[in-house]
């Protein structure tokens, strides 16, 4: 047990995350104080949330590459709601931009369960058809934190014990999501979909359908995270978060998540989320160029897929092994 969890993937990263506070802290002892630290949990909050939806998608072996379009257009739409009716309640708030971002994971869903067309096509499309209609609707202008109401632009700051409400969000979600990926049938759907879905259809399984909710959950929380986003910035443009679905994509590969689909956990993608976090923020603190940060954010990907590749392939020679005892 104990070795099993010494070797267990969350424990490797947990180890490299604290092994990387030492390092920088070495150089700069500010960064590692509780607050600093809770400041970079804050900032990294969207990226967690982003990649928990995510993790569902990789799981059952697709991919959401639209998410930051998603978040880009749920912001722009609520923050011009916002300049309109600027008396509008939270809660209200809240549930609608779930609802929008739920409806455009629907989307992506249906076009990979009805029309059979492969998620990283499905996803890139969509990427720019959110980007266009922002563009759209807004005319290309910004909205600014002078044209938004106090209660809009207070949410996510607001604290509680001492955490914005945009941290507890991240928190909330991360428990909610470790919950219904271990007990619940659409968890372990996922799982059974990603592992094998022939296997999965002939238990009963529809692996379409289980696609589709994994890209409406994504899409959901991609929603959420557009509005706690522009509302934190105070600043709604076309271009808000652009790229950052490939952080989102990162944070699930080096939290352990197989891009094979089937492997994987909630636990894996925050970390991996929290690995980019303090990259991100301590980088620029110790004075390292922005050209290194995204070299060693790149070197991370490639070494977390190349460690999913060999124990993949152990696991392989493990069964074997097995096979050729039982005979």
């Amino acid at each position: 047990m104990l070795q099993r969890l010494i070797t267990s993937r969350e424990a490797l990263l947990l180890g490299a995350i604290a092994v990387l506070l030492a390092l920088i802290a070495s150089r700069f002892p500010g960064f590692v104080t509780p607050a600093n630290l809770a400041d970079v949990f804050n900032d990294t909050a969207p990226l967690i949330l982003l990649a928990a939806g995510q993790m569902i998608v990789i799981l059952t072996r697709c991919i959401d590459l639209s998410v930051a379009a998603n978040l880009a257009l749920t912001g722009m739409v609520v923050a011009m709601i916002n300049v309109a009716f600027p008396g509008l309640p939270v809660a209200a708030i809240l549930a609608m931009v779930v609802a929008l971002g739920a409806l455009m994971g629907m989307f992506n869903g249906l076009l990979v369960w009805k029309l059979d067309i492969p998620p990283i096509v499905v996803t890139l499309g969509t990427m720019t058809i959110f980007r266009g209609i922002i563009f759209l609707i807004s005319d290309g202008k910004w909205v600014n934190s002078h044209e938004m109401s106090p209660t809009f632009k207070t949410f996510p700051r607001a604290e509680i014990l001492g955490l914005p409400m945009l941290s507890w969000t991240a928190i909330f979600a991360v428990i909610v999501f470790t919950v219904v990926m271990s007990r619940t049938t659409l968890g372990r759907a996922a799982y059974a979909v990603g592992g094998n879905p022939h296997a999965a259809t002939y238990t009963g399984i529809d692996v379409g359908r289980t696609q589709f909710w994994a890209f409406t959950i994504s899409g959901a929380l991609a929603g959420l995270t557009g509005y706690l986003w522009v509302s934190r910035y105070a600043v709604a443009y076309v271009d808000i978060a652009g790229g950052f679905e490939l952080d989102v994509v990162a944070a699930c590969v080096i939290g352990g998540i197989s891009i094979a689909g089937g492997i994987g956990s909630v636990g894996g993608a925050l970390l991996g989320a929290l690995f980019l976090g303090v990259i991100k923020n301590a980088l620029p603190v110790i004075n390292i160029s922005p050209f290194w940060q995204l070299a060693i954010s790149g070197a991370a990907i490639i070494i977390a897929v190349a460690v999913n590749a060999r124990a993949s392939q152990t696991k392989g020679r493990i069964i074997l092994k097995s096979a050729e005892h039982a005979t």
